[in-house]
């Protein structure tokens, strides 16, 4: 098993939120769990429509950052967010 199979073993094996929230403060820094975090919030406020530009700026991050999640998400990927 490669490096990522391994990773995505340890993901799907934490049984509830608790467990994951420490496998996760665990595994990341605080900068990249917070990263992490805008991230998702990027993709809701993209399936909710709002603009690019709104989500940029309500979640204080750069506009190619919001298209990047666009981009995910027309990729098929989010599909249970």
């Amino acid at each position: 098993m490669n490096k990522v199979g391994e990773l995505t073993k340890a993901f799907t094996s934490q049984k509830t939120s608790r467990d994951m929230l420490e496998f996760l403060k665990g595994i990341l820094t605080p900068n990249e769990l917070e990263e992490m975090s805008t991230r998702l919030q990027i993709v809701k406020l993209i399936k909710k429509g709002l603009p690019h530009q709104e989500i940029a700026r309500r979640l204080e991050v750069g506009v190619a950052t919001v298209t990047r999640g666009s981009r995910e998400l027309r990729k098929g990927r989010f599909k249970n967010i």
